[in-house]
């Protein structure tokens, strides 16, 4: 248990570090990006890498070191925009579902899974469209995608929750039911939310850059990954380098939230296979 204890911490820590790496090279990037992201060169457009521009340059002379770098506080920023966003959405509702129930409780989560029953990249495609492109369309059409996801988690976890015997015992002691939902259901949730919102911080990445890579999402000339994808389709073949860096980019940034999501989820279920475990033995050792 020891050893995997320990590769379960260090690959949380590797995770960590990466996205918390990411997240302050975007907080400076005017520190770390050695030129203008927004600068236009024509006489040095799809340069290979070199010392002055170590991830080469992109059609219009741009640096794309630069434009990655910059390119953070757009698609991380965005991403964990909308997490808020969805979050204050539901919250609220899952909390109503998971803990009345009742037909209030019915007419939601019937409705939640007609809005399920279409694909989601379909539906954000759709309401981008009837929204027009742009980066504050975009973040709208997400959140009004993501949350039904996250209403369905959370009431889930809030009626096991309230199955709990200590819950009961908080009724039958006289507290009220933002009292108990505040003290001992929401505390009970959190950590299964923490780890799902890290996985889908991943998801929310690659749904932005998918959108900008259709033209839907944040316009150039906006330093955003998905956007540097999109320009880049037309030389990929005579200068790969403009469509691997950006790639590369939301790569390591959804493996960051993996490593976080799946490992945190795993150690915390380690102690209780290790109850299981424990138990099995009890009994075996009582038929024997």
């Amino acid at each position: 248990m020891k050893k995997i204890s320990y590769s379960l911490n260090i690959s949380i820590l590797l995770g960590s570090s990466l996205l918390i790496a990411i997240v302050l090279i975007g907080l400076f990037a005017p520190l770390f990006s050695p030129h203008d992201p927004l600068a236009v060169n024509l006489s040095n457009r799809l340069t290979f890498p070199s010392w002055n521009y170590p991830f080469g340059t992109d059609h219009l002379g741009r640096c794309i070191l630069s434009r990655i770098i910059h390119g953070i506080r757009v698609s991380v920023a965005c991403a964990f925009l909308i997490m808020i966003f969805t979050f204050a959405i539901s919250l609220p509702i899952g909390f109503l579902t998971g803990y009345w129930r009742g037909r209030t409780d019915h007419l939601i989560m019937r409705s939640i899974d007609g809005i399920l029953a279409i694909p989601e990249f379909v539906l954000t495609i759709t309401i981008v469209g009837l929204l027009g492109p742009g980066f504050f369309n975009m973040m709208i059409a997400i959140t009004m995608v993501r949350w039904t996801n996250y209403v369905r988690l959370i009431r889930s976890l809030v009626l096991k929750s309230c199955e709990e015997d200590y819950i009961r015992s908080a009724r039958m002691s006289g507290n009220s039911h933002l009292r108990i939902m505040k003290r001992y259901v929401f505390p009970d949730v959190f950590p299964s939310l923490f780890v799902f919102g890290a996985l889908d911080m991943g998801k929310i990445v690659l749904l932005m850059a998918g959108l900008s890579f259709l033209g839907l999402g944040t316009q150039p000339p906006t330093p955003e990954w998905g956007v540097m994808l999109h320009d880049a389709t037309a030389y990929f073949q005579i200068a790969p380098h403009v469509m691997i860096f950006p790639g590369l980019a939301i790569l390591f940034f959804v493996l960051g939230c993996q490593l976080i999501s799946e490992r945190y989820r795993k150690l915390n279920s380690a102690p209780l296979k290790e109850v299981n475990d424990e138990d099995n033995i009890h009994k075996s050792y009582i038929k024997c």
